[in-house]
């Protein structure tokens, strides 16, 4: 997983300011999103790619972490040739690798607190609208370690019942997983409400 993986580096996309590179993500999906073109698309792909050559990515990670990313992009294109056209899907499955590959260099080129210090830059003059701004950036630091941190307790899972004999058994997997899941997230809570975070 490349989200919240960051890698300390010396690249002009390391050194450009967390904001910069923030801003452009958010233009860059809006721009996917009221565009309708395929070519654009792909243009946005083969720089998504490009950056994260220029980031010093490891492609083999890179590869690794689109893996299943890979084959939902490969379904949904195929459902959408038969429902839209290849335009259609063309355009739809390049957005989606390309955004999400841009947002793999941000986090990788960007150290997480950087990224939370500008939210909360960004947020702070909404205040008076109710918009607490330390919160919302700890509700994003929470899914930037959660996410890397399920995916670990999936791949354990699997290993445990890999180990059991019960590889094909859906149940002996799913079901630890899903326990797993929710005792962190309920230590998580609690580790919150010890620290008196969301008494109010």
């Amino acid at each position: 997983m490349l989200l919240g993986a960051h890698r300390p580096g010396r690249t002009v996309l390391h050194r450009t300011p967390a904001g910069a590179k923030l801003l452009a993500l958010v233009v860059v999906s809006l721009v996917l999103a009221v565009v309708r073109s395929w070519q654009l698309a792909v243009v946005t792909l083969v720089v998504a790619l490009a950056l994260a050559v220029l980031a010093r990515t490891p492609l083999r990670e890179l590869g690794r972490s689109l893996r299943g990313l890979v084959l939902v992009a490969v379904l949904l294109g195929g459902w959408l040739v038969v429902q839209s056209g290849w335009p259609r899907a063309v355009e739809t499955v390049g957005d989606l690798l390309a955004l999400v590959v841009l947002a793999g260099v941000l986090t990788t080129t960007t150290p997480v607190d950087a990224m939370l210090n500008t939210l909360v830059r960004v947020l702070r003059p909404l205040r008076p609208l109710g918009v607490d701004a330390e919160r919302v950036a700890l509700a994003c630091s929470l899914v930037l370690r959660a996410v890397p941190a399920t995916v670990d307790l999936a791949h354990e899972t699997r290993d445990a019942a890999l180990a059991r004999g019960l590889e094909r058994d859906l149940r002996a997997r799913l079901t630890p997983f899903v326990v797993r899941v929710v005792a962190d997230a309920h230590a998580t809570g609690e580790a919150l409400h010890a620290r008196g975070i969301g008494d109010d």
